[in-house]
């Protein structure tokens, strides 16, 4: 949690206590990490159910934990820069994934990236840093 809540987010310490006294925290974690490591991002992101945590920082939880080899579409961090950047590309989860269900669109997003970062030549944990730090300004309207 304090990973994402960088120098400006009020909000980290509320929800943060939040995540910590919610019951289904160690239950939670323990299954999603299993999820993760399987490959299986779609359930994952279904079964993440906390207080106080969205998508933003849950994937950043799955990031962490996936520890699968070279070669695995290994999960990835989404959150509303990388979403902006995409979506001023032309590129929507919704549309990609032909369904509005979170859980698929998190895994077309995955296999997408994995995908664009292997034709480019980089990794797809650079290109989704690219991307959260373009912030959705794509089209040479940088400051």
């Amino acid at each position: 949690m304090i990973w994402g809540s960088g120098t400006t987010n009020g909000r980290g310490p509320r929800h943060t206590y939040a995540a910590l006294s919610d019951a289904r925290l160690e239950n939670v974690l323990r299954t999603t990490r299993a999820s993760v490591r399987s490959g299986d991002l779609k359930s994952a992101y279904g079964q993440f159910t906390l207080d106080g945590v969205r998508r933003s920082f849950f994937t950043k939880w799955f990031a962490a934990v996936d520890d699968r080899g070279p070669g695995a579409d290994r999960a990835l961090i989404l959150d509303a820069r990388v979403f902006r950047s995409l979506n001023a590309l032309g590129w929507t989860s919704r549309e990609a994934a032909g369904v509005s269900h979170w859980p698929t669109r998190y895994a077309v997003y995955v296999s997408a990236m994995h995908g664009w970062a292997r034709e480019l030549g980089v990794t797809a944990e650079w290109l989704e840093w690219l991307l959260f730090d373009v912030n959705g300004r794509v089209h040479g309207d940088t400051p």
